[in-house]
């Protein structure tokens, strides 16, 4: 079973070394490549000011967050629900040094202590594409994902969008995985009765003696070695 869980996060500003803060976190399910409903999203209190550029980005103001809970509110139910899942997540980076931030400042290990692995879909999106844009408007472009409701950065919807486009960056692997289960599937040992009579087909005289003549061109190139003329 592969679970993975799509995460994205909006933040106070661009650095959590300058007390920046995460006021908004959703993650998004799938197992095995397909989506089971599931998902956690939560608005935070970052107990802090937003700048106005991060707010012109996702529209997120300090009033609404007033009576949202603080991380440390959510932080048990957030890594119960990311326990040993694959994170993918665009610009991993940028996502994953928020968290690690926020954990740090109440004393917990770093992400890498509670998932499984981190996959960053814009690298893996600039090795497939280079040179071109490979923000998630841009590949919801490319792979047809319909992102008509993004009019502002959101996670939950962001994290949903990610979803659909990883599948169609990834649709190769997918086919091959498929292909390979199908092979493994269709052919077992039991197939093949174990009283089925071997056909034995003998050669005619011309065949036989051609290959005669060719066990002694052997031979004789082979200094007299050619053990498939001794056993005749």
């Amino acid at each position: 079973m592969i679970r993975q869980i799509f995460l994205d996060t909006e933040t106070t500003g661009l650095d959590p070394r300058q007390g920046h803060r995460i006021i908004e976190i959703a993650g998004v399910e799938m197992v095995n490549r397909r989506s089971t409903g599931r998902h956690f999203h939560r608005y935070l209190n970052p107990q802090r000011e937003i700048d106005a550029g991060a707010e012109a980005v996702h529209g997120i103001t300090g009033v609404f967050l007033q009576d949202k809970p603080f991380f440390s509110d959510v932080v048990d139910e957030l890594l119960e629900f990311l326990s040993d899942a694959e994170l993918v997540i665009h610009n991993a980076p940028f996502d994953i040094g928020f968290l690690n931030h926020e954990l740090a400042l109440l004393g917990r290990p770093s992400m890498h202590e509670h998932c499984a692995n981190v996959l960053d879909t814009l690298k893996l999106a600039k090795d497939l594409h280079p040179g071109q844009k490979n923000n998630l408007d841009a590949l919801c472009r490319r792979y047809e994902v319909d992102n008509a409701n993004r009019t502002l950065h959101g996670a939950l919807l962001d994290a949903e969008l990610l979803a659909a486009v990883y599948l169609g960056m990834t649709r190769g692997q997918e086919s091959l995985i498929m292909s390979l289960e199908t092979k493994s599937e269709r052919y077992t040992a039991t197939d093949v009765p174990l009283s089925t009579a071997i056909k034995v087909l003998r050669p005619s005289l011309a065949e036989a003696s051609l290959h005669r003549k060719t066990l002694e061109v052997i031979q004789k190139e082979s200094q007299g070695n050619c053990i498939w003329l001794a056993l005749t």
